[in-house]
C-alpha cells in the first residue's frame, strides 16, 4: 500500500458539479473531438512503473502499452476517482487509483520510470510545486509525458484567456487556468525538454480558451540526485 501524506487531506479537491460535467464532456471530446488520438500518442512507448497525476475519470488507462508494469494514478476529486477505479478494472495493465494531490505526492522519491500529466497542470493549485514533486518521484533519467491546455501564442486569444483566468473561468471549470505556460513551467522545474508541439483541440471550429494545447516529453536529468 502507498504511504499517505499527512499534509494533504483525502479530498483536497472538491468540485462535485464540475466533476460530473467533466465526466460527460471528456468522453464526448475523446469520441468526437479527436482527443483519444492524442491520449494514444501521449502514452505510446511507455514502460516500467508509471505515475499519472490527476487521472480524472481514467480515460488514459485504455491506452497504456503492455510494457507498462504498473500505473499509480492519483485523483483528488472523489466523484472522478470513483469513475477512475471503475475504469482501472477494465485496463489491460495494472492500475492502482489512489487519493492524493500533485503538490504532495504520497510516494517515495525516485520510485517511477515515467510520469504522465494530461489536462491537469492547468488545474493544480501550485504548478511549480507539483512539477517539483513529479521530478522528485521520477528516477534520474525518468520521462515526463505531458498533454496540456496552454496560453495561446500572440495577443488575441491569449488576452481572453488571461482575462477569464482572473474572473469566472476557474470558478466554473474546477480551478482550470487556461493562460498557464506549462512548457516554460516544466523547464523551470528542472526538466530537460524533449520534443513537443502545439495544436488546437478541436482542430477546426471556434477557438475556445481551452483550444491551444501542447503534447510532448521531458526528462529528469541523469545528473539530478535527490537531496
Amino acid at each position: 500500500m502507498l504511504p499517505r501524506s499527512s499534509k494533504v487531506p483525502r479530498d483536497s479537491v472538491h468540485h462535485p458539479v464540475f466533476a460530473r460535467f467533466y465526466a460527460r464532456w471528456s468522453v464526448t471530446a475523446d469520441e468526437k473531438g479527436g482527443v483519444a488520438a492524442y491520449r494514444r500518442e501521449l502514452l505510446a512507448g511507455l514502460s516500467g512503473r508509471v505515475i499519472e497525476i490527476g487521472a480524472g475519470n481514467g480515460l488514459n488507462f485504455a491506452y497504456y502499452p503492455a510494457a507498462v508494469s504498473e500505473v499509480v494514478a492519483l485523483e483528488p476529486e472523489r466523484f472522478l476517482r470513483k469513475l477512475a477505479v471503475e475504469a482501472a478494472v477494465h485496463s489491460e495493465v495494472p492500475v492502482d487509483v489512489v487519493p492524493g494531490a500533485a503538490e504532495a505526492i504520497p510516494v517515495k522519491s525516485e520510485a517511477f520510470d515515467a510520469a504522465v500529466v494530461s489536462l491537469v497542470l492547468c488545474t493544480v493549485r501550485d504548478a511549480p510545486r507539483a512539477l517539483g514533486e513529479l521530478r522528485r518521484v521520477l528516477r534520474p533519467g525518468g520521462e515526463l509525458r505531458f498533454f496540456e491546455h496552454v496560453l495561446a501564442p500572440g495577443r488575441g486569444l491569449a488576452g481572453c484567456q488571461r482575462a477569464l483566468d482572473r474572473t469566472v473561468w476557474p470558478l466554473l471549470f474546477g480551478g482550470c487556468h487556461t493562460a498557464r505556460d506549462s512548457v516554460a513551467a516544466i523547464e523551470a522545474a528542472g526538466f530537460e525538454l524533449g520534443s513537443w508541439r502545439r495544436f488546437r483541440v478541436p482542430e477546426s471550429g471556434p477557438r475556445l480558451p481551452t483550444s491551444p494545447c501542447v503534447l510532448g516529453t521531458a526528462r529528469r536529468p541523469l545528473s539530478d540526485a535527490d537531496d
